[in-house]
């Protein structure tokens, strides 16, 4: 399945480049992640602990950052294995920034494969969990640009 589109950021492109790879930063925004550990600068591990329709599931998440162009793009690389369920979450993801006034643009590219119980949900109920987790990502990407005291 692939998932696309734009996250708009009230900042500059590098000051958002410079949050995006920012491995802690990064993980705060997605829904659900914890226990982040760096490998080393390209590759950590973390838990993603989510509920699809009506299943619960927790991951154990390799991410490796196959490309870095600063400012302008980021590639990464993930897979991830239930824990206690039988499938595997694979996705590549790519994040390319441009500046539109005293904005950023992110734009973004999801092609995600599933296999196993999760694979058997059916498209619109990921797509529809991917929406959901996108909304929360960008309100935290967001966020972290607002003035302090400021209302979002």
């Amino acid at each position: 399945m692939k998932f696309n589109g734009e996250i708009r950021v009230p900042a500059t492109r590098r000051e958002v480049f410079a949050k995006l790879n920012d491995a802690r930063f990064f993980a705060s925004c997605v829904e659900g992640v914890s226990d982040l550990d760096e490998i080393d600068p390209a590759h950590y591990t973390a838990t993603l602990e989510t509920r699809i329709a009506y299943i619960k599931f927790k991951f154990a998440i390799a991410v490796e950052l196959t490309k870095i162009q600063e400012p302008d793009e980021v590639v990464a690389r993930a897979e991830g294995a239930p824990l206690g369920a039988v499938g595997r979450l694979t996705a590549i993801s790519a994040a390319r920034l441009r500046e539109e006034g005293s904005e950023t643009v992110v734009a973004y590219d999801i092609d995600v494969a599933l296999a196993g119980k999760l694979g058997s949900l059916g498209q619109p109920v990921l797509r529809s969990k991917a929406k959901e987790m996108e909304k929360h990502f960008a309100h935290k990407l967001r966020a972290a640009f607002v003035p302090s005291g400021a209302v979002t």
